[in-house]
């Protein structure tokens, strides 16, 4: 099936999101969508799958004329999306979700029924690899199997067009690895693919052809293979500073685990020695739900501690609460800022005013609000005081969760710092937290992203069913140990 769209426009108020991108996706095609934060990327396919109405312009499939008004629309027409966080519901059952929508889809054979859904959701996870038990309860899939559980749905309802927004946001390596197979797969027979990223080497690894999106315009279109020196200077359009790999500076011990020992939600993380040190990076691996995010969340405060002890600077704090710990120095940065770290229809004052004026009795809005715009100008927030964080990009969100972090910490805490960023952003935070080192600043974070792990970090923890299970040197460690690391496996020389 042809895709086409030919001069889309959409805006929200004064700013114009997509200014007539035009392109072209032919049958069996993988093309790459690829641009920074905040470049168009998601507007335009949002288009295309009916959840936004475009302000101009035409889409054409195989010729004919396309307006989707809903995603039903979209999906009675053939186009199906998965979006960055999979949208199933939770408290049902795999054959469950697999039956939304299906009154609307073109199922193969027409069937609509619990019978008919389970034979399509067996013979897909056959055909494609997939691990999926179809009276299993969705919450207790990984994220991956939610991706694969939502791929079949579409395919099952009819989708010759699949478009995939950042996919791999929110899954590990091997998750990945298998999405792309399925995603060769469904080229091979025919399918066309909208691959969304702003990752340079998926698109590189997976896509035919690119189209290179930059502040809502076309900044130009490649076959592939080509320089990735060119397509960074299409999407930023000009040369990107990287934050590079700097010299250790750990000191004295600053933040001290013995035994220490949490739970939470089903997660838990066992008996943890560790000492940081003052301006020490501390990276962790692990797979999803491995227990990192337990840890650090116990380290915050934010979960109780059920044995062992926690120091800073030589004195016990292993009782404070998550408020005292916050006058202590520590500051936890978690990985679903909206949901956790922003509050979505409070403007960007009122955050700077919560985070630094808290102890006011009365709160001057004027000098709130120049604070704002101070820190907005200084963190390169593209918004203004009244900008609501659901209104920003991701980048710009993770900008205004530095921007309320105080003057002065002893502890940053952090999930996955820098996921949904691009290039150009996720090098900006890490010079942002790295120049907190200077100050004696302890950073532990916990990371997918291998190459963010070893970029960033002075040592690397693997986390394994809840248990710190391996320790490595990020100057001399590799992708193959911190793999067989978080598979379980410890390499020689890779001390727990």
């Amino acid at each position: 099936m042809t895709l086409e769209l030919r001069r889309i426009r959409k805006r929200f108020g004064p700013v114009l999101a997509d200014d007539d991108v035009s392109l072209t996706i032919a049958p069996g095609e993988i093309h790459g969508l690829l641009g920074e934060n905040g470049a168009g990327k998601s507007t335009l396919v949002k288009v295309l799958s009916g959840f936004l109405d475009r302000d101009g312009g035409e889409i054409a499939l195989d010729g004919q004329p396309l307006n989707p008004r809903s995603p039903r629309d979209a999906i009675e027409a053939g186009i199906g999306i998965l979006h960055q966080e999979p949208l199933v519901f939770l408290p049902f059952s795999a054959l469950d979700n697999m039956l939304v929508g299906a009154e609307h889809g073109r199922q193969a054979g027409g069937g609509r029924s619990r019978a008919d859904a389970r034979a399509a959701l067996e013979r897909l996870c056959a055909e494609f690899g997939f691990t999926i038990d179809p009276d299993a309860p969705t919450s207790a899939l990984t994220v991956g199997e939610r991706q694969q559980l939502e791929i079949a749905r579409l395919l099952w309802l009819g989708a010759r067009v699949l478009i995939l927004d950042e996919p791999t946001t929110a899954i590990s390596q091997s998750q990945r690895e298998r999405l792309f197979a399925t995603i060769r797969a469904l080229a091979e027979q025919g399918m066309s693919v909208i691959f969304v990223s702003h990752k340079l080497e998926e698109v590189e690894s997976l896509c035919h052809r690119v189209t290179v999106l930059r502040q809502g315009a076309v900044a130009g279109a490649r076959e592939l293979p080509c320089d990735a020196s060119e397509l960074v200077s299409l999407m930023f359009g000009r040369h990107v500073e990287l934050a590079q790999r700097t010299t250790s500076m750990a000191g004295a011990p600053r933040l001290t685990l013995s035994g220490f020992t949490a739970e939470a939600d089903g997660s838990a993380i066992t008996d943890v020695d560790l000492t940081v040190g003052r301006g020490e990076v501390i990276g962790i691996a692990g797979l999803e739900g491995a227990g990192q995010r337990t840890l650090l969340r116990a380290v915050a405060g934010l979960t109780g501690v059920r044995r062992g002890t926690l120091a800073l600077d030589g004195r016990d704090g292993t009782s404070t609460s998550y408020r005292e710990r916050l006058r202590l120095g520590f500051h936890y940065m978690p990985a679903d800022r909206l949901a956790d770290g922003l509050v979505p229809g409070l403007t960007v004052t009122e955050h700077i005013a919560l985070a630094h004026r808290a102890d006011e009795k009365l709160i001057d809005w004027d000098a709130a609000r120049k604070d704002a715009e101070e820190r907005i100008a200084r963190f390169s927030i593209r918004g203004t005081p009244d900008s609501v964080p659901e209104s920003l990009s991701g980048g710009n969100q993770q900008r205004l969760l530095l921007a309320l972090m105080p003057e002065v910490a002893s502890v940053v805490l952090m999930e996955h710092p820098t996921r949904g960023l691009d290039l150009e952003s996720a090098a900006w935070i890490w010079r942002q937290l790295l120049a907190r080192r200077e100050s004696g600043t302890a950073i532990v974070f916990a990371s997918s992203d291998l190459d963010e792990l070893m970029t960033y970090s002075d040592r690397i923890l693997a986390c394994f069913s809840g248990r710190i299970i391996g320790e490595a040197d990020a100057t001399r460690t590799s992708v193959e140990d911190l793999g067989m690391l978080i598979g379980g496996k410890v390499p020689a020389g890779a001390g727990a």
